[in-house]
Order: C-alpha cells, then sequence, then structure tokens
C-alpha cells in the first residue's frame, strides 16, 4: 500500500513537472510571436474644433472592451507625444530642456508595448496581458489599454532626484492632457490614474534603476 501511494505520488510530480515544461514552452512560443508594430501614418486633417474639446474634456471610468483600429491606436501615440517636427525630433507635449525623459508603454490584451515616436513603431516589451496590473481599479483590466508613463531619470541632465520627480511630474501632466484632448474630440473614454503597485509592476516591466512609474492612463471607447 506504501509502495502504490509512493509511485502515484511520483506519477503525480512527473505530470505536474511535464504540464509546467509544457506552460513555459508554450510562453516562451507566445513571446516569440509577439512582433513590433508599425503604426500608419497619423492623420492630422481629423478632429473637432478646440474650444469644442476642451469643453468636452472629463474622466470616465467606465469602458467598453472593444479593441481601439489601429489608426486610431497611432493617431492618439502621436498626439500624445509624437515628433511633429521632423528637423529637430521635437514633440508634441514640451518637456524640461527637451530632456524627453518620459516614455509611454502601452499593455494591450497581447502584451506589452514601447512607444518609440522616431519611427512611430509599438517594440514589443512582454508577451501577456498585464492589464490588471497597471492599476488597482477594476476597470483597468477591461479597457482597450492602459498607457504607463515611465520617466528615465538618466535622461535628466541636472538635479537631484527631488528636481528630477518635479521635471518628470510636469512632462507627464503634459502628455496626459494630450491624451484627454484627443479622446475628447475621438469620443473616446479615458482616464489618468496615480493608484498603483508600482514596484510590482516596474519589477513586471523589468524597468532599470534609472526609471520610475510616474502615472497610468486607461484608454477605450465608452461603455455601452
Amino acid at each position: 500500500m506504501i509502495l502504490s501511494m509512493e509511485g502515484t505520488m511520483r506519477k503525480i510530480a512527473f505530470l505536474i513537472t511535464c504540464g509546467i515544461s509544457i506552460f513555459l514552452i508554450s510562453c516562451t512560443a507566445f513571446a516569440e510571436e509577439l512582433k513590433p508594430i508599425q503604426l500608419p501614418k497619423p492623420q492630422m486633417d481629423g478632429g473637432r474644433p478646440l474650444m469644442q474639446v476642451l469643453k468636452d474634456r472629463s474622466s470616465s471610468r467606465e469602458f467598453s472592451p472593444q479593441k481601439l483600429p489601429l489608426q486610431v491606436l497611432s493617431n492618439l501615440l502621436w498626439a500624445a507625444s509624437g515628433i511633429n517636427r521632423s528637423d529637430s525630433g521635437k514633440r508634441t507635449a514640451p518637456s524640461a530642456a527637451n530632456w524627453q525623459e518620459i516614455d509611454i508603454y502601452v499593455a494591450t490584451a497581447d502584451g506589452l508595448y514601447l512607444y518609440d515616436a522616431k519611427p512611430h513603431v509599438l517594440k514589443p516589451v512582454l508577451a501577456g496581458d498585464i492589464r490588471a496590473l497597471t492599476g488597482h481599479q477594476p476597470f483597468v483590466k477591461e479597457a482597450a489599454l492602459n498607457l504607463i508613463y515611465v520617466a528615465d531619470f538618466s535622461r535628466i541632465g541636472r538635479g537631484a532626484n527631488e528636481e528630477k520627480d518635479f521635471f518628470s511630474a510636469a512632462d507627464t501632466g503634459f502628455i496626459a492632457q494630450n491624451v484627454y484632448l484627443f479622446c475628447a474630440s475621438e469620443g473616446l473614454a479615458t482616464v489618468v490614474r496615480a493608484s498603483i503597485d508600482k514596484p510590482t509592476l516596474a519589477k513586471t516591466m523589468k524597468l532599470k534603476p534609472d526609471q520610475r512609474i510616474t502615472l497610468s492612463q486607461t484608454v477605450g471607447y465608452p461603455k455601452k
């Protein structure tokens, strides 16, 4: 009876080991399938008058799970912090001393991407859905995407960390407001959030010591 029990336990342990191995192999395969996304050229001829957009700007915490079309995502990211002067590489959002220290990470159901403004591309960072880690509110795991703003202190040319916190907070605010105005123009819902388990999210994103999460912003279609 004891031998039979030991044999059963060994079989269970073997099956668990096999299951874990298959799971890890599957994850690796999935990670390899996550490709860069070349965004279409942003459309510059759309949108509503600025004063109407300012009137309608608001925060919303109710989102549909409907995905954003690639063109809408392209326009959104360009509005957020895209290059609007190709000769200098300067952006739609200002930054102190033109340090451009704020990176935009995009968390979707498929994976985590980093927006690279110069080629207007989403670069794959992490396969898998980490939207639930981008905030404590229940809607973050349902909305189409969550933007994660990350300050890279290594790009800030001067000052102690307190000053770097100030500069990066201001620069994040400029980008977030661009997103708000774009969403108001396009009929999208959005809300900026600070309620984040930053250490856990930073570890998941594999951020470097000089990189600091500043805010997150949920974007999606309004819940019907």
